[in-house]
């Protein structure tokens, strides 16, 4: 885990490397202060002169200017090695996202993804800048300064090495207690990001059914859980400063005794008043380092389990990979089904899709239709092979999907999902999705197409108008025609439409399906459609039930011999004619 983390600090190695060596500088300066210091009070002690004061004074500010000009560079290279190493690791993890299947995004779930690249990874950085700069300083310090108060207070020292046992054990036992409590909390920071995702995402839903109190709530419950968590844990970790109090002062209490004791026995010969005043120095320098150590560990503690988080995202590995000597080119767009049989996880007791055998030509029209849950949208996942099937083929130019380049097989297969998705940017940037050297010529003719050109004018900004996180400020039809529109522009071999015109009205869906029948007629459409109107000119037709197929033929052929169909057409007819009653 650890050189897997360190392999992110990459360009930033030599302010990794510098850090701690500066540091290493200042801690020796800082601790060669206090013993020329005692040195100075004992020669006033003993009447030197002006010229003595001076020459110690000025060794003492090059030492503190010395030590202040390591304190900022060591600061500045820290900071330069921590927020790099940050960024990198993030910009890892979020490669590393985007090469997951869906089945790695469900394992994991998008508030987890989203906490493991910004609390676990700022809890990382804070962790890493400790190492590099504390971690080192304190142990430094706390060996520098033993050693320079054995040389000035000799065996006074020791008192130190009885001290520090008491408070290792105080910090271990912290440390037990605390780390089962932080792996907990950070599960209660998935879900409360869970909240505020689904809240935010859901806010209009939430309005029209005048949920804010439930949502307050729910926020407030996971809100308290995390609160009950880190409370918790702070209440143990409040043990060390008492802990760390008490060694403080029992050593300066024992130092203070002693060397009074000494410097009176000896009449200041052997221990003098500037022994004293350097051992409390010493004495404070010590314990301050294992204070500093102590939440050294506590942050290392927390940021322990975080890194653990994202280890399992950076040594996740995508479930579905390109093959080595990979397919990069696909013949045609036709598609085949042999026995496919699929199911999202091992664990899931039924199958999604079973046994479908399904033979569809090049530049055929195909429609798909079936009610809730037949696993419409499963199927078409298969092709572009955004999941592997569990059992059987499918296979797209005669070829398995799964002997092909992944980002062939998908520049080739472009799919409009039943979620339309925008992003943040200007209504030209979302289109260039499909098509990055696209001339604004090219993107006008494909929005005729898509019946889209026409409300885009009608915006003051035309193409250059912005569209908001979501597409927020689009209504659903407008989101649908452009989400085609950006398929269209992949010039694919195969286009799959997965409910893509439901928010749109008839006559717009009907001229949709006239402008791909004439404008791209050797590309195999794919219309997934709760109307019967979206697909009963479809060169064929499939009825999904209960994740297999019910029935496959033409419009005609199914009115006559499906039931399935037959139901769904004369419900839709009649609640149109009823429509039409009550319109009169």
């Amino acid at each position: 885990m650890i050189k897997k983390l360190l392999s992110c600090v990459r360009e930033y190695k030599m302010a990794t490397i510098l850090s701690p060596i500066i540091v290493s500088l200042e801690v020796v300066i800082e601790c060669f202060i206090p013993l020329i210091t005692a040195s100075l009070i004992d020669k006033i002690e003993g009447g030197c002169g002006m010229d003595t004061i001076l020459r110690y004074g000025l060794l003492l500010i090059l030492l503190a200017a010395l030590s202040l000009t390591f304190g900022i560079l060591a600061g500045r290279y820290c900071a330069d090695a921590a927020t790099g190493f940050s960024k990198n690791l993030r910009h890892d993890l979020f490669y590393k996202i985007q090469e997951f299947s869906f089945a790695n995004i469900d394992k994991f779930s998008t508030p987890s993804l989203v906490t493991r690249l910004t609390t676990d990874v700022t809890n990382v950085q804070m962790a890493f800048m400790m190492i590099i700069r504390t971690a080192i300083r304190c142990p430094f310090m706390l060996i520098f300064a033993f050693i320079m108060s054995i040389r000035l207070g000799g065996p006074l020292a020791w008192i130190f090495v009885g001290v520090i046992p008491i408070l290792g054990f105080g910090l271990f036992a912290i440390i037990f207690k605390v780390m089962p409590i932080f792996k907990k909390a950070f599960k209660k920071y998935d879900l409360l990001n869970e909240s505020v995702q689904e809240n935010v995402k859901g806010m209009r839903v939430v309005k029209s059914f005048v949920r804010e109190e439930y949502e307050k709530e729910k926020f407030s419950h996971s809100a308290d859980e995390l609160q009950g968590n880190f409370l918790r844990a702070d209440k143990i970790l409040a043990f060390n400063a008492p802990i760390m109090q008490f060694c403080m002062y029992v050593s300066t209490l024992l130092i203070s005794y002693f060397c009074s004791k000494l410097v009176i026995t000896t009449a200041g010969v052997k221990y003098g008043i500037g022994t004293l005043s350097g051992m409390m120095t010493y004495s404070m320098q010590v314990l301050m380092s294992m204070m500093m150590i102590s939440f050294v560990f506590v942050m290392i503690t927390m940021a322990a389990e975080s890194a653990r988080r994202i280890m399992e995202v950076l040594d996740e590995e995508s479930s579905l990979t390109s093959p080595e000597n990979a397919l990069t080119e696909i013949a045609d767009g036709s598609i085949d089904f042999d026995s496919v049989s699929f199911k999202y996880n091992e664990r899931a007791e039924k199958m999604a899709l079973c046994g479908i055998d399904l033979h569809i030509k090049s530049g055929q029209t195909v429609g798909i239709i079936g009610g809730t849950g037949s696993s419409k949208t499963s199927l078409v996942n298969l092709i572009s092979r955004l999941y592997d099937v569990t059992e059987g083929s499918v296979k797209v130019g005669g070829i398995d999907v799964r002997e092909y380049d992944l980002d062939t097989l998908r520049n080739d297969v472009a799919v409009v999902l039943q979620k339309n998705i925008l992003f943040s940017g200007t209504i030209k940037e979302n289109l260039r999705w499909g098509d990055p050297d696209a001339t604004d010529e090219e993107l006008e003719r494909i929005c005729r197409l898509a019946q889209a050109d026409e409300f885009i004018k009608s915006f003051p900004d035309g193409y250059d108008t912005y569209i908001e996180q979501g597409g927020a400020n689009v209504s659903g039809g407008q989101k649908q025609r452009l989400c085609i529109a950006r398929a269209l522009l992949k010039k694919p071999k195969i286009l799959i439409l997965d409910d893509s015109t439901s928010a749109v009205d008839t006559r717009t869906d009907a001229l949709i399906r006239k402008a791909l029948r004439e404008e791209i007629p050797g590309t195999t459409k794919i219309i997934i459609a709760q109307r019967i109107s979206s697909v009963e000119d479809a060169d064929l037709i499939v009825v999904l039930d209960g994740g297999a197929i019910n029935g496959i033929g033409t419009h005609a052929s199914l009115l006559s011999e499906n039931e399935i169909y037959r139901e769904v057409y004369t419900s839709q007819i009649k609640g149109s004619d009823d429509g039409e009653e009550e319109t009169v």
